[in-house]
């Protein structure tokens, strides 16, 4: 397995963690303020993952979608985009979803 591979298999699946991870932080248990950190956590994994892919990738014709991170501020804006979705997903929760836990 190329180290791309493995790269893009670890950011899918620090992903997915986050996404299910966010999900179970809120349910008949209320409000789990440990699992809702670790998913704020697997987000900024999988976003630094992705970052390391492009340093290392981008421009050498190995993905497309990599080639269009040829530059560093361009790269620095996916720990741009992680930063604002984490802090999106964070204001809607504090603000609409624990509200209805306590």
């Amino acid at each position: 397995m190329t180290v791309f591979t493995t790269l893009a298999i670890l950011a899918l699946v620090f992903f997915v963690a986050h996404v299910i991870l966010l999900f179970t932080s809120f349910g008949k248990n209320g409000y789990q303020k440990k699992r809702y950190f670790y998913s704020h956590l697997t987000l900024w994994i999988a976003g630094v993952l992705v970052f390391l892919m492009t340093a290392l990738f981008a421009g050498k014709q190995v993905s497309p979608i990599l080639d269009v991170f040829d530059t560093f501020g361009k790269q620095a804006l996916i720990l741009g985009g992680v930063v604002v979705l984490s802090l999106t997903a964070h204001t809607i929760c504090r603000y609409l979803v624990i509200p209805r836990f306590r």
